[in-house]
């Protein structure tokens, strides 16, 4: 029987409710109406809800015509009536009898009644009109070129300072286009910009008892609709459009985007979390169940995805291709992609995983990056071993370990980074180094200008009594905590962002730069800043000003990558001698050519590159590390003939001696470099 709502008749008198077809999933315009197909195992009987595009209230409820299911999926196709004259739903009564609340399709492009930020959300779901082809063409980067930018939307350019017309938003975001074409960066990759609830937070703020939001957004609500809280115009047409002209106008400056997907968990949570769509449709494939019916908890955050479910499994596939088809991304960074390797019931690790099998040899998604965070809550750490099929490239948190403990001078740091900067052969071995994402901080955890300023997290606005975040993130602060007027302690700070940024840069495989850290960010200590809609968070423009001389450097770092083809081979280099070469691809040295120190007390390492080109002068460059109080003296080995080094960077001198644009380095005019304590130095010889 069909349900209205009296006054509504003019719009509902015209409709016809008959069967629809099971292809595709989700709701999609067809010629005089719309069609709906709905996977729901298990449900009994379903009903399409249609309620009013501006307030939310329901209009009607018709239900699915029970000749029109076919399987598990129950079809609908509604004609008379235009989709941009109602919102819907789906309501599904269950084996018990008892009916759901209104659920959102889970394949919906748009979210309605999200609103903007921070406002408590009423979501509907909503069908988008189909916008035609890109209009602008993707720029065809390949991966070894990446330099990649780690930003927030929201955070980016909500301070004040930002300078932009419409701050927090993915128009801001456009504003600042010029920018990152300036720093040199050529792929953004933006954390989650799917719908997410930022309100969803059960801590609050110390003192006062504020709510503090979700704003990180690892909490998905819809999987293929863009956030309409990052939009200027904040509603699921306003927010589909602007996360469009924005990937446009990024491929128009030759800037790839990826997108933080989020497959892991939803934020439907654990058992007392709310029923949105997914735990009402069919809970036992797309979530991992206990043998109580329980939720399993294997990402920290109530529930955990049956990510190898054949039909989870299709539902994570449309969504990427969703994302590739509607907004031509370049490509996605799977968060906890641990988790795509577990199977049902109990959530084990499977030997050969369907799912990144089958993202990995997807047709649509042949030329997109594919990067997975090989970890999970459980401790689980895939790096170097998630099944990479050829195609997926890793966050490689074993590199971030590795410059952190061999800048602060650690027993074995020299021997363990240098397998690190040639691309960790040990992890991906026959593979190509572009395999390798590296960074040194990310959005989880400290800051590069707060790992030089704090020996530990300073977490206490969390909420959480200060315990939450990474606990030990092999920081050091230079010889205060926290803010100081010292000059000895910020000069050697300087250094220690200078010097991994160099390091960074100048490794082989894809580095990655947290948004800020060009210019000092800080969160004030803060390591777990999920909950920090504030100055914690937000980019503080105006350092660009105060910290001009770093941002210089860094600017002339990724450029400096950009010139040398030696700095972006696809493969590992190792120490034999090619025929016809002036030096092996890679060469180690210490105090003296050829004579490395592979003590695990060793403080300095050096390296020469080489790489002959198939036309044109050979590629050399020589980095030397010291990573000790002291000063250091270096013996230069010789540059290939007719070539003289120059001086590309030196984390030791004053700005702006500290580094140089490529063809402005000076020439050296001695055979020996003296290292202050804690810097690194890089020639290149011309």
């Amino acid at each position: 029987m069909t349900t209205t709502t009296p006054g509504r008749a003019p719009l509902l008198n015209a409709l016809r409710v008959g069967p629809g077809r099971p292809e595709p999933l989700g709701a999609t315009q067809v010629p005089g109406g719309c069609n709906f197909a709905v996977h729901a195992r298990d449900a009994r009987r379903m009903w399409l809800v249609l309620m009013d595009p501006g307030q939310g209230t329901v209009l009607a409820e018709y239900p699915f015509p029970e000749e029109g299911r076919v399987g598990t999926v129950f079809t609908a196709r509604l004609d008379g009536v235009s989709p941009d004259r109602f919102d819907y739903g789906f309501r599904v009564e269950r084996p018990s009898g008892a009916r759901s609340p209104v659920l959102l399709d889970p394949y919906a492009r748009g979210l309605a009644g999200a609103g903007a930020w921070g406002e408590r959300p009423r979501y509907r779901s909503r069908l988008l009109a189909d916008p035609g082809p890109p209009a602008v063409p993707r720029p065809r980067t390949n991966p070894a070129d990446l330099v990649v930018y780690e930003v927030h939307v929201r955070g980016f350019t909500r301070d004040p300072s930002s300078g932009v017309g419409r701050p927090g938003t993915f128009a801001g975001l456009r504003e600042k286009i010029p920018y990152l074409v300036q720093l040199g960066v050529n792929c953004v990759e933006l954390l989650p910009v799917a719908e997410f609830d930022e309100t969803d937070n059960t801590y609050t703020a110390p003192g006062t008892g504020a709510p503090l939001p979700n704003f990180w957004g690892y909490n998905p609500v819809g999987l293929f609709a863009p956030k309409s809280g990052y939009a200027a115009d904040a509603t699921a047409d306003g927010a589909d459009a602007e996360f469009r002209e924005l990937v446009a106008e990024l491929h128009r400056a030759g800037i790839q985007v990826v997108l933080d997907v989020v497959f892991n968990h939803t934020g439907e949570g654990g058992r007392g979390g709310p029923e949105l769509s997914l735990r009402a449709l069919d809970e036992s494939a797309y979530y991992l169940l206990s043998p109580d019916g329980e939720p399993l908890n294997l990402t920290a955050t109530g529930n955990t995805v049956n990510a190898n479910h054949p039909v989870t499994e299709r539902l994570v596939l449309d969504c990427l291709r969703g994302w590739v088809t509607r907004y031509d991304v370049d490509g996605f960074r799977f968060d906890m992609a641990s988790i795509l390797t577990r199977g049902g019931p109990d959530g084990r690790i499977l030997d050969d995983p369907p799912l990144p099998a089958a993202i990995a040899h997807d047709p649509v998604l042949a030329d997109r990056l594919l990067i997975a965070e090989a970890t999970d809550a459980t401790g689980v750490d895939q790096v170097g071993s998630f099944p990479g099929h050829g195609r997926w490239s890793e966050w490689n948190g074993r590199y971030r370990d590795s410059v952190r403990r061999f800048l602060l001078g650690r027993r074995g740091g020299a021997g363990d980074f240098a397998t690190r900067f040639v691309g960790s052969p040990d992890l991906y071995a026959g593979r190509p180094t572009w395999a390798s994402v590296n960074y040194i901080t990310c959005h989880d955890g400290l800051t590069l200008a707060d790992w030089t300023a704090y020996d530990r997290r300073h977490n206490e606005a969390n909420g959480e009594g200060g315990g939450d975040g990474i606990p030990d993130e092999e920081s050091w602060n230079c010889g205060f905590e926290g803010p100081t007027d010292d000059p000895a302690v910020l000069r050697l700070r300087a250094r220690q962002r200078r010097n991994a940024l160099l390091l960074l840069l100048t490794s082989a495989g894809i580095p990655m730069l947290l948004a800020g850290d060009e210019f000092g960010r800080t969160q004030r200590g803060n390591n777990n800043a999920y909950s920090q809609d504030s100055a914690v968070s937000w980019l503080d423009w105006s350092q660009t000003r105060e910290n001009a001389g770093l941002l210089r450097f860094v600017r002339h770092c990724v450029a400096l990558r950009r010139a040398h083809p030696v700095l972006r081979r696809t493969t590992h280099p190792d120490g034999e001698l090619p025929d016809g070469w002036s030096f092996p691809p890679v060469s180690w040295h210490g105090e003296n050519p050829g004579q490395p120190d592979w003590h695990p007390s060793a403080t300095l390492l050096a390296v020469l590159l080489h790489q002959q080109q198939p036309a044109g002068p050979a590629d050399t460059v020589y980095l030397a590390a010291n990573t000790g109080g002291v000063r250091r003296v270096v013996h230069l080995p010789a540059p290939p003939p007719g070539t003289r080094w120059h001086l590309c960077a030196d984390t030791g001198a004053p700005a702006p001696l500290d580094s140089h644009a490529p063809g402005e380095e000076p020439a050296l005019d001695r055979s020996s470099l003296q290292l202050t304590g804690h810097s690194v130095v890089l020639l290149t010889a011309r």
